[in-house]
């Protein structure tokens, strides 16, 4: 179904099944293409997401079949990125994206197929986790494009598949296949591409199926330890939040009586 928070552009569509938000980046006719308005509607968008209690997991997919997301949209780099200052102000824009995602208390999986491009694999790597297809396409073009990468943005590459690696990324512009995504640890989860769409299914149903607050405490404290942690995050009350919940209690007697556990974030 529909979600009823309605992100502030078209191109970012959002539907709820089963507590997993799926978030469409929808620009199908610039292979999803990330234009300046969309980069302004994610931190809004996933503040809603963080803080609705149907939603325990969130997917991010490209529309159709040919794109995750080809980077930012070129077409801007002439007008709203075309000197200095509307180059700091459009990377900031990007940058808050990026965070806004990876600092989202739910887990966030990438969905990949396709391209996953600059911006776009900037998202990806925003996201907790990553499943591609096995034609999924990554690359950083910034090199060949002559345009700077927000720092935050590259502490967040850096933290996912290291500093020799994001060097070699960043500095020989080179597209990489899915194998190779796999070897660097971008991606978690490779398939052929007939079942990449279950695949995807079947881990955020068995992450929504978790205790919520464990989960939340978890990527806080996975984050911080990586240098990716929310400034307003403290782990260690998290943790502590999971010991005094009700949600502890019915792990117990789950356990105890064989039974799956039915946890309610509380």
């Amino acid at each position: 179904m529909t979600y009823s928070f309605s992100p502030a552009t078209s191109k970012l569509v959002v539907s709820l099944s089963d507590n997993i938000a799926t978030v469409t980046i929808d620009n199908v006719r610039k292979h999803n293409a990330v234009d300046l308005e969309m980069w302004k509607a994610f931190p809004a968008l996933m503040e809603a997401l963080g803080q609705d209690s149907q939603v325990r997991v969130i997917v991010l997919r490209g529309a159709g079949q040919e794109s995750f997301a080809s980077g930012a949209d070129i077409a801007e780099f002439a007008t709203v990125r075309a000197d200095a200052e509307g180059g700091r102000l459009y990377e900031a824009a990007n940058e808050t994206a990026f965070w806004a995602i990876a600092h989202c208390p739910k887990p966030v999986i990438a969905m990949i197929r396709g391209f996953c491009l600059g911006g776009g694999f900037g998202l990806a790597l925003s996201c907790d986790l990553r499943v591609a297809s096995e034609n999924a396409v990554f690359g950083i073009p910034a090199a060949r494009l002559g345009v700077g990468y927000p720092p935050g943005a590259m502490r967040l590459v850096t933290a996912a598949v290291g500093a020799p690696a994001a060097k070699d990324l960043f500095f020989t512009a080179r597209r990489i296949g899915a194998q190779e995504a796999h070897r660097l640890g971008v991606v978690q989860r490779l398939v052929p591409d007939g079942e990449l769409e279950a695949v995807t299914r079947t881990l955020a149903e068995a992450i929504a199926e978790n205790a919520p607050l464990t989960i939340k405490a978890a990527k806080a404290a996975i984050d911080e330890a990586v240098g990716a942690g929310h400034p307003h995050a403290d782990p260690v009350a998290l943790a502590d939040q999971c010991f005094d919940s009700a949600d502890a209690v019915e792990g117990r007697e789950a356990f105890l009586e064989k039974r799956r556990p039915a946890f309610i974030g509380r």
